[in-house]
C-alpha cells in the first residue's frame, strides 16, 4: 500500500466528481448541493464549521490552507487515507471520538453518509485533508502549524548565550526550591517569558558581526529575535534548569535527619549529576521511535510552552471568538499580573486559603472529623479545599487531557475509600500511627531510629530485635501494594495495547545502526515527520556513546567512593530501569502520567544490597535517574520536533544546557546543605525535603529491613500485589477490544496511579479542585466552545502559573528565607486543631507499651 500521508504532487480533481447545478449562492441551496462547483470556498467553509471539530482551524485563519489541499487530494486516496487513520487511532484514548465515528461513516460509502454526493465528497477530502496535513489533535492543532520556514534562524550565537545564562539562574533557583513544601520552580512558562526580552535587547544592540568557527559562520546579530531562536533557547534552559535528580536523594545521603554521610561533597555530587544527566539523553536518542516521531505521542505537558512561544512571538489574527476578542498576549499578562498580586494572601497573608481544611474547623479536637476531611493529616474529603493556584495546578488540570484526569481522580478516590477501611480496621496496625503519612514507626510509635538497627551503616541482627521492627501507615502501605501492582500491570498492558508502535520502533532502530544514512523520519507518515524529512537526524550512535560515557563514570564512582554500593547493582538496576521506561514514556507521553519506578527501584536495592541503607538508596537513584531525565529529554525533543527545529541543532543545545547544569545546581546542593533544621518537619521556612523523607522511609522499610523481613513477616501482602498487576492485564486488555463502546475512556493504568497519591502527605486536597477545574476547561469548554479553548486555555494556565512563580519566589526571598512572622487567626487555624498537628492515631499504645507483632518474633 502507497504511503497515504506522504506529500505528493498536487492531484487534479476529476469532473465526475462534481456535480453540477444552478448557479444559486444562498446558503440553504448549497447544504443541499445546488451549486456549481463543488469546491467553492464558503462551501468548504461551512462544511468545516458543521463539523465541531475544526473550529479552532478556522478561529486560526487556516481555512484558506485547508482548501487549497483538500483540492489536491482525489477521492480514492483520501479513501485511502481514512483507512490508514482508522486502522491507527481505533485505540487511540486521544483521538477526537466525533471524528473517529464520522471517519467510520465516511468509510462506508455515500449512501450510509447520507448527506447527498457534493457534501459526501467534500467531507471526505476534509476529513483525509486534515489526516494528510496538519494533527488530527485539536490540542496540537491549538499550537502548530502545518507548515514550515526552514530559512529562520534557528542555533545563533545569542541563542546559546542567553540559554546558557538562564540556565545558571533557573537552575540555581529550582533546585533550591525544590526542598520547599509547596515548591515553586521557574517553569518552561516562566523562563519563556525572560527569554523574551533578552533575545530583544540582543537583537537591537548586538553588531552584526560574523566570524568563522571551523567550517561555520557565525553571526552575532543575525536580525530579529525569532519564533525558532526562543524555542532554541528555552529548550536549552528547559533541560538545564531541571532540578536534578540526584538532588532529591542527596539529602537522605548526607544530612543528619537521615543517614548523614558527609564524604558526599560536592565533587561527588557534580559526579552522579553526570552519570544522571547523560544517561537520560542517552535514553532519549533511544527512546525517539516511540515518544517523538509517532503522532499518538502527543505529548500534552509540552503544549503550553509551545502555545505561550508563539504568543509572545507570532503575530495575531484579531477575532471574536465566543464573544472574546482580547489578544492572547494581553490576557497572558493580565492573568501573571493577577496571579502574582493575588498569591500574596493564600501563601503569607491568609494562609488558611491555601490549605482550606474548614470543615476540621468546626471541631478542631474532633480526630475523626480530621482523619476524613483534614488537608494535613486526613484523607481531604472536602468539596472546597483551596483557593491557592498552586494547589488547584498540582495535577496540571488544564494541561492534561480530561479523560486522564478523571481516570486518576476517580482512583484517588477509591483509594482514600480503601484507606479508610484499612485504618479503622486497624489492618496490620496501622491504627496505631496517624492515617497518611510516609514516615516509618517503630513499636513505641516513634519515628524509627535507624541508628538502633545498624552498625557501621550496615544491618545488625541483635540491634534490630532488640529495638523494633518498622511500621507504615494504611497510606503507605496502601501506595506501596497500588505502585507495585501499577508497575507488572504497566508492563504487561502497554506492551499488549501498543504492541505495533514497538515492533515497528525495534526494527527502525535495527535499520538505523545498519545504514548510517537512513533517516528516522523516512518511516513515519504524519505531517510533521513529512516537514522534518529535510533536517539532518541525529545518528543513534551519537546517543549511545553518551550512554557508554555515563556508564562507565557510574562504575568508577562507586568504586572511587565510599557508596557501599556494587558495580553489578548499578548495571542490574539500569538494565531494569531501562526495560521499564519504553512502557513508561508511552504512557506518558499520550496521557500525561508520569508513572515513576522509584518503589521499584527500592524493591530491587533491597534485595542487590540486603540491609544497606545508603546503597539501597544509591540503587534506586541510578534507576530513577534513567526514568527521569530520559523523560526530560525526549520531551523536548518533542517540543522541537512540534516547533520544527533541526534534531542537530536540538542535540546540541541540550547538551550544552546539561553540562551547564550540572555545576550550578550542585551549588544550590551545598548551600541548602548548611540550612538550620534543614529536612527537618519544623523547619522554619518549609524545607521540608517531603519526598526525601518518602525515600528515606523505602530505604529503611527495603533496604536496612530487607524486602525478604518486609514481606514475609510484616507485610506479605505486598509482594503478591505484583502477581495480581501482571494477571489482570490481558483481561482488562481483552475486555477493552470487546466492548470499546464502554471502555474507550477507562484507562486501568491511570485509575492505578490515582491510588498511588496516598503514602507521602498528599491526599484529595490536591486533586479535588484540579478535577473541577479540568472538567469545566478539558471537557466542557473544549468540547462546546473549541475555538475559544484552542486559543486561551494553554494561555491561561501559563499566565496563572507563571504569576504565582514569580510572586512565590519574591515572598519567599523577602518574607520567608528570613522569617518575618504573620500571626492571626488566617495563619493559624488551619494548623490549630488535630488536623494541623499531624500526629493524632486512631488507638493508643497498649499497655505493654509497644504495638505490633509480639516481642521477639520478628527476626
Amino acid at each position: 500500500m502507497s504511503d497515504p500521508y506522504e506529500l505528493k504532487a498536487p492531484v487534479a480533481v476529476s469532473t465526475q466528481d462534481v456535480e453540477t447545478s444552478s448557479n444559486d449562492n444562498s446558503l440553504d441551496e448549497k447544504k443541499n448541493g445546488v451549486i456549481e462547483h463543488m469546491h467553492e470556498f464558503d462551501v468548504i467553509v461551512d462544511r468545516m464549521r458543521a463539523t465541531g471539530d475544526m473550529d479552532d482551524i478556522l478561529a486560526e485563519g487556516g481555512a484558506d490552507f485547508f482548501v487549497e489541499k483538500l483540492r489536491t487530494v482525489s477521492a480514492e486516496e483520501a479513501v485511502e487515507i481514512l483507512q490508514y487513520a482508522l486502522e491507527y487511532h481505533n485505540t487511540d484514548i486521544n483521538f477526537p471520538e466525533t471524528t473517529l465515528t464520522r471517519i467510520k461513516k465516511l468509510l462506508k460509502g455515500e449512501e450510509a453518509y447520507g448527506e447527498g454526493p457534493i457534501l459526501y465528497d467534500i467531507d471526505l477530502r476534509l476529513e483525509a485533508s486534515l489526516m494528510k496535513y496538519h494533527s488530527p489533535y485539536p490540542e496540537v492543532r491549538s499550537v502548530c502549524t502545518p507548515t514550515d520556514d526552514p530559512t529562520i534562524p534557528v542555533e545563533t550565537f545569542r541563542a546559546y548565550f542567553i540559554g546558557i545564562f538562564w540556565v545558571a539562574i533557573a537552575g540555581f533557583i529550582n533546585q533550591l526550591m525544590y526542598y520547599r513544601q509547596p515548591h515553586f520552580t521557574l517553569t518552561s512558562q516562566v523562563v519563556q517569558i525572560l527569554l523574551l526580552p533578552c533575545g530583544q535587547f540582543a537583537a537591537k544592540f548586538l553588531p552584526a558581526w560574523k566570524f568563522r568557527v571551523w567550517k561555520w559562520s557565525v553571526s552575532l546579530n543575525p536580525g530579529p529575535w525569532t519564533f525558532k531562536e526562543q524555542m532554541f533557547a528555552t529548550i536549552i534552559t528547559n533541560v538545564g534548569a531541571q532540578n536534578a535528580v540526584w538532588g532529591q536523594y542527596y539529602p537522605v545521603i548526607r544530612e543528619k535527619v537521615f543517614y548523614g554521610q558527609e564524604w558526599a561533597n560536592y565533587g561527588f555530587t557534580v559526579l552522579i549529576n553526570i552519570i544522571c544527566q547523560l544517561f537520560g539523553l542517552g535514553m532519549a536518542g533511544v527512546l525517539r521511535r516511540w515518544t517523538v516521531y509517532p503522532s499518538k505521542a502527543v505529548w500534552p505537558t509540552m503544549l503550553p510552552t509551545l502555545q505561550l512561544n508563539r504568543t509572545l512571538l507570532v503575530p495575531e489574527a484579531k477575532k471574536t471568538i465566543s464573544g472574546w476578542r482580547i489578544s492572547k498576549y494581553r490576557l497572558f499578562n493580565i492573568l501573571l499580573g493577577a496571579a502574582f498580586v493575588y498569591f500574596f494572601i493564600p501563601d503569607y497573608l491568609f494562609t488558611a486559603l491555601s490549605t482550606f481544611n474548614w470543615m476540621t474547623w468546626i471541631a478542631p479536637k474532633n480526630k475523626n472529623l480530621a482523619f476524613v476531611t483534614g488537608s494535613t493529616i486526613g484523607l481531604g474529603f472536602n468539596p472546597i479545599t483551596t483557593f491557592d493556584w498552586s494547589v488547584i495546578n498540582y495535577s496540571s488540570p488544564l494541561i492534561v487531557p480530561f479523560f486522564a484526569t478523571a481516570n486518576q481522580y476517580a482512583g484517588t478516590v477509591v483509594g482514600a475509600i480503601i484507606l479508610l477501611i484499612l485504618f479503622y480496621t486497624n489492618y496490620q496496625y496501622t491504627a496505631y500511627m496517624p492515617p497518611n503519612t510516609s514516615t516509618v514507626y517503630d513499636r513505641f510509635g516513634k519515628s524509627y531510629n535507624v541508628s538502633q538497627a545498624i552498625t557501621d551503616g550496615v544491618f545488625d541482627l541483635g540491634k534490630y530485635k532488640a529495638y523494633s521492627p518498622p511500621y507504615v501507615s494504611a497510606g503507605y502501605y496502601m501506595y506501596l501494594c497500588a505502585s507495585y501492582a501499577v508497575y507488572m500491570f504497566a508492563f504487561v498492558y502497554i506492551f499488549v495495547m501498543e504492541w505495533p508502535t514497538f515492533r515497528d520502533a525495534i526494527s527502525g532502530f535495527i535499520s538505523s545502526l545498519r545504514n548510517r544514512k537512513l533517516s528516522n523520519y523516512d518511516r513515519y507518515r504524519d505531517p510533521l515527520s513529512v516537514l522534518m524529512r529535510q533536517y539532518k537526524e541525529v545518528p543513534d550512535w551519537w546517543f549511545l556513546v553518551i550512554l557508554a560515557i555515563s556508564f562507565v563514570v557510574a562504575c568508577v564512582v562507586m568504586k572511587a567512593y565510599p557508596t557501599t554500593t556494587p558495580v553489578w547493582a548499578v548495571v542490574v538496576i539500569f538494565l531494569v530501569a531501562v526495560a521499564m521506561l519504553i512502557p513508561c514514556m508511552v504512557l506518558y507521553a499520550s496521557t500525561g502520567y508520569f508513572m515513576s519506578i522509584n518503589m521499584l527501584g527500592t524493591i530491587i536495592a533491597g534485595y542487590l544490597a540486603p540491609g544497606n541503607g545508603v546503597a539501597c538508596v544509591f540503587i534506586r537513584a541510578m534507576g530513577f535517574c534513567v526514568e527521569d531525565m530520559s523523560e526530560t529529554y525526549v520531551g523536548d525533543q518533542k517540543l522541537a520536533h512540534y516547533a520544527k527545529l533541526p534534531p542537530r541543532a536540538v542535540f546540541r543545545g541540550q547538551l550544552t544546557g546539561t553540562l551547564f547544569q550540572i555545576f550550578v545546581t550542585a551549588g544550590a546542593m551545598e548551600l541548602v546543605h548548611g540550612l538550620p533544621n534543614f529536612c527537618s518537619w519544623t523547619q522554619s521556612s518549609r524545607f521540608y525535603c517531603a519526598w526525601s523523607h518518602s525515600i528515606y522511609s523505602g530505604s529503611l522499610l527495603f533496604g536496612v529491613v530487607g524486602p525478604t523481613r518486609t514481606f514475609d513477616t510484616l507485610y506479605p501482602m505486598i509482594k503478591w500485589c505484583f502477581l495480581i498487576g501482571a494477571c489482570c492485564a490481558v483481561p482488562l486488555y481483552l475486555a477493552r477490544q470487546r466492548y470499546p463502546q464502554y471502555l474507550r475512556l477507562f484507562h486501568p493504568v491511570l485509575f492505578l496511579g490515582g491510588i498511588t497519591r496516598f503514602g507521602a502527605n498528599y491526599n484529595l486536597t490536591y486533586y479535588t479542585p484540579g478535577f473541577y477545574m479540568a472538567f469545566v476547561f478539558m471537557h466542557y469548554l473544549r468540547t462546546r466552545y473549541l475555538a475559544w479553548w484552542s486559543k486561551y486555555n494553554y494561555i491561561i494556565t501559563s499566565g496563572l502559573s507563571a504569576g504565582i512563580a514569580f510572586s512565590g519566589i519574591l515572598i519567599f526571598l523577602a518574607l520567608q528565607y528570613r522569617p518575618k512572622s504573620l500571626v492571626w487567626w488566617g495563619t493559624t487555624v488551619q494548623s490549630a486543631g488535630i488536623d494541623g498537628a499531624g500526629t493524632a492515631t486512631l488507638k493508643r499504645i497498649p499497655a505493654v507499651g509497644y504495638f505490633g507483632i509480639p516481642e521477639g518474633t520478628w527476626q
